[in-house]
């Protein structure tokens, strides 16, 4: 039996990238955290230029995405949407990731 040398002994059926590196974040418990800093980095193209401008801070806790804001009118024009936000952040990253916005 002949021996092939670019067979090394992995699966046959090798997983694509994403799929092992979801995997991987599974198996570390990091996908939380994962998926917290890809929300973080994504804040300006979900809420638009106006909102990203006016966003001096931005941290989650315990499923609770803090925002502070540097203009009352753009402070309350979120406070009265925070439903509409939520439905965002789930349409674009799936439930769970946040649950309750609070703005500062």
């Amino acid at each position: 039996m002949e021996h092939n040398r670019y067979n090394s002994g992995r699966k046959k059926d090798a997983a694509p990238l994403q799929e092992a590196f979801e995997e991987l974040l599974k198996a570390y418990r990091l996908k939380d955290k994962f998926d917290e800093k890809i929300l973080m980095n994504a804040w300006p193209e979900l809420m638009g230029k106006t909102v990203a401008s006016r966003t001096s801070g931005l941290y989650i806790k315990d499923k609770k995405l803090f925002v502070k804001i540097t203009s009352g009118p753009v402070k309350s024009e979120l406070n009265m949407n925070r439903t509409k936000v939520l439905d965002l952040i789930a349409s674009k990253f799936g439930k769970g990731i946040i649950e309750d916005i609070v703005i500062l």
